[in-house]
């Protein structure tokens, strides 16, 4: 393990930057999100949670498939290059994380998305462990520790200092290039850190959330409920918990016309939208509570039906504090297990 002060964060962020492009989270308009870090911005290592996950820079909110264009009687098709210059993510929560794990199981399974993969290929993930988790936290509840996240590289923050722990080959790999200014360090204040965290946690209002409901065998008991009906009512359609989620992945593919040629791309969606997956007969969901039930039933049954029993969610909670509606994954969940939501 190794370590470097505080004080020190941003000649650390310099020396990262210097050969690969790196994304941190940044304040700005009283907001923080990950972006291109540059030394002008203001890296804010503080929030617990950005207000949109860190997934974009893997899986952009848009991006460019390939352009078309028609000259003297002949079409080109000129196909966007993939992702190949490495680039380090500093600073994501253990839930997003494993957010990423999630995103692997949808664009690494065969047929590969490419674009991903690139992107993956090219990535390294430092994680940073969350501090003092809050009450819209529930993580736990799906077995991620954030205490001890995953990730290239894991640090922590204590005493004036940034605790630094290589643990893959990638991580490895960042830590030669910046190994001049990191110095080895004994993992017991560390230790100390994660003790406290999972205090934090212990008392956390969501940390029993009960999901013996939900899972594979849920796919058939929970899909004809009458509770659907009553729980869906306040859903407004806006979208606003597909955007902000870590996990969500469906993307609509769209054709602009740029007036030298049409440029294919493709965009998050939501399936929250009633023209989600809409065909030339129509919809196959027709109603918002279809919708509305297709978004929960695929996070906490289809989903670990066919990915070996892990959920679509990762408890970070932005649902939960962004929803205008006050309408969420958790009470969801608590309806089906017979709780006070």
């Amino acid at each position: 393990m190794y370590r470097i002060k505080l004080e020190n964060v941003n000649a650390l962020l310099g020396a990262i930057a210097a050969q690969n492009d790196l994304f941190t989270p940044v304040k700005a308009g009283g907001k923080t999100n990950f972006t291109l870090w540059t030394e002008d911005t203001e890296v804010d290592l503080q929030t617990l949670k950005t207000v949109k996950s860190p997934k974009d820079v893997f899986f952009p909110q848009s991006e460019t498939l390939y352009t078309c264009a028609k000259q003297d009687g002949k079409t080109t098709i000129s196909v966007q290059d993939r992702c190949n210059t490495p680039f380090v993510v500093f600073g994501m929560k253990a839930c997003d994380v494993r957010a990423i794990d999630v995103l692997d199981r949808v664009f690494l399974t065969e047929p590969v998305d490419s674009y991903y993969a690139a992107r993956r290929t090219m990535g390294t993930v430092v994680s940073l462990a969350c501090s003092r988790p809050d009450t819209s936290c529930f993580c736990g509840a799906f077995g991620i520790d954030c205490a001890a996240p995953q990730g290239d590289v894991a640090t922590w923050m204590a005493e004036g200092y940034l605790y630094w722990l290589p643990q893959t080959e990638k991580g490895e790999a960042l830590t030669a290039q910046v190994a001049a200014l990191l110095e080895a360090c004994q993992e017991a204040p560390v230790e100390e850190v994660k003790a406290k965290i999972r205090e934090i946690c212990d008392r956390l209002p969501l940390k029993d959330l009960e999901l013996s409901q939900w899972g594979a065998q849920a796919a058939d008991a929970n899909f004809d409920s009458p509770l659907w009906e009553a729980l869906y009512q306040p859903c407004l359609a806006c979208g606003t918990c597909t955007f902000v989620c870590p996990t969500c992945q469906c993307y609509d593919i769209k054709d602009y016309n740029t007036g030298d040629g049409v440029q294919r791309y493709r965009c998050w969606d939501s399936c929250m939208y009633s023209d989600f997956t809409m065909m030339a007969h129509g919809n196959n969901r027709t109603s918002q509570m279809q919708r509305f039930r297709q978004r929960f039933m695929h996070k906490l049954a289809y989903f670990p039906a066919n990915n070996d029993g892990m959920f679509s969610c990762v408890g970070c909670g932005r649902c939960v504090e962004k929803c205008p509606s006050h309408l969420n994954i958790v009470k969801v969940i608590k309806a089906f297990g017979k709780e006070e939501a």
